[in-house]
């Protein structure tokens, strides 16, 4: 057997695998990527690849299965252009931050923050190590109850946190 040194692969093996998918398009082009133990086989045709698919995935060829999947088309570069556009105008004020506001956006003032004094003497009367139910439970549904830790540092005594019960449907 014959090794090609420069790609590491086999040569038997190469045509032999290249003669396999060509059965499908004469016009096949192969490209080896050695470090994925990878190919690709490129078609002039979409059928032509769809065919080929259908057919060869999950072949049993040497030592090893074939594997195939489609992949997009390359596209070729233009040496004019081969630097990338900004986006669309509408699309850049969503870039963060922005590069400029759309024509005719205004600021406006933000309001005073919201002090909940409710749920502040809630808080506040949690009592260490007990239980509060917050939600009852009924029709299906769990209650949701609050344990105030007895400690100020609940990983160090090593609480356990009791699990919830899922309601039978």
């Amino acid at each position: 057997m014959v090794t090609n040194e420069k790609e590491g692969y086999d040569d038997n093996k190469m045509s032999g695998i290249e003669n396999l998918f060509k059965q499908f398009g004469e016009d096949a082009t192969f490209q080896y990527f050695k470090s994925f133990r990878r190919m690709r086989v490129n078609y002039n045709s979409p059928s032509a690849a769809a065919s080929a698919r259908i057919q060869l995935h999950q072949t049993h060829f040497g030592e090893t299965d074939i594997n195939c999947y489609f992949a997009q088309p390359v596209t070729p570069i233009d040496m004019e252009d081969q630097h990338l556009q900004p986006p669309a105008l509408t699309k850049q004020f969503l870039i963060s931050p922005p590069s400029s506001p759309p024509v005719g956006w205004e600021p406006r003032e933000e309001n005073e923050p919201l002090v909940n004094h409710d749920l502040l003497a809630a808080i506040a009367n949690l009592s260490a190590g007990g239980s509060h139910e917050l939600h009852p439970g009924g029709s299906g549904q769990p209650g949701i109850v609050v344990h105030v830790c007895e400690t100020e540092n609940p990983m160090k005594s090593g609480p356990r946190i009791q699990h919830t019960r899922c309601p039978e449907h």
